[in-house]
């Protein structure tokens, strides 16, 4: 069964053991923020406004930003039975009630579905791979990501489908055919593989998780639900110090 703290607002990576981002040089050298989370965490979706406002703050003060997926149901895993989507139902609720995201519910009366997270994964470090090849924003990575949260957690749609995006992609002006081109090759597979492993170096064991990287040393900096004033107020002092 996922597990998701309610406590902490993290959900868990299920097994540590199972095998298996071209950014713009910052102003503040040495500095960055890495973002760690799934685009099918319940709390990543919890948090996306504050994660928002992180990268906006990155932005102003030449601090680097970048985002990692971190895989938390490859493969799926969990039957699609009653006991599962009281658990996500209930987990959605909570949720909802602590941030304020909107949670649609719709997912949960389909007959079935594979809660398989590599997709939506994939899809992400598609369109990263498709930022360096064509020089777009280093933003569009976590627009996507945003917009492929919300159309999941509001609309209940299928993000192991691959038209899932062509509604994203024509809302963010990317190209459908060439991301779905590389959405399906061996690239964009190894690529979304080499960011779970990157996100297990790192120690990571749970999302969302926010790291601040100074000068090559990497630290926590948010683990679970945070608020935006929180978060912010941690970085200002992180900067000052």
């Amino acid at each position: 069964m996922m597990k998701c703290d309610p406590v902490t607002g993290a959900c868990l990576l299920p097994d540590l053991d199972k095998p298996v981002d071209s950014a713009a040089p910052a102003a503040r050298r040495g500095w960055a923020i890495h973002y760690i989370g799934d685009p099918m965490c319940s709390w990543c979706w919890g948090i996306s406004p504050t994660v928002g406002a992180v990268e906006a703050f990155c932005e102003a003060e030449g601090i680097e930003f970048s985002i990692t997926m971190g895989g938390l149901r490859v493969g799926g895993g969990d039957p699609w039975n009653a006991e599962f989507k009281d658990f996500l139902r209930n987990e959605w609720r909570q949720i909802a009630q602590t941030t304020g995201q909107p949670f649609g519910f719709t997912l949960l009366e389909a007959p079935h579905f594979d809660y398989d997270t590599e997709p939506a994964c994939r899809a992400v470090a598609t369109i990263k791979l498709l930022q360096a090849r064509n020089r777009l924003p280093i933003s569009i990575a976590l627009k996507f990501f945003s917009a492929v949260q919300h159309k999941f957690y509001v609309e209940g749609q299928d993000p192991k489908v691959v038209d899932f995006y062509a509604s994203i992609c024509a809302g963010l002006a990317l190209d459908f055919d060439e991301f779905r081109a590389v959405f399906d090759s061996p690239e964009a597979r190894q690529a979304v593989q080499q960011e779970f492993v990157r996100c297990r170096q790192w120690g990571v064991r749970s999302f969302p998780t926010l790291l601040l990287e100074r000068h090559g040393e990497t630290e926590p900096l948010a683990v679970g639900f945070v608020t935006t004033e929180q978060i912010l107020s941690r970085l200002r002092q992180e900067i000052t110090a």
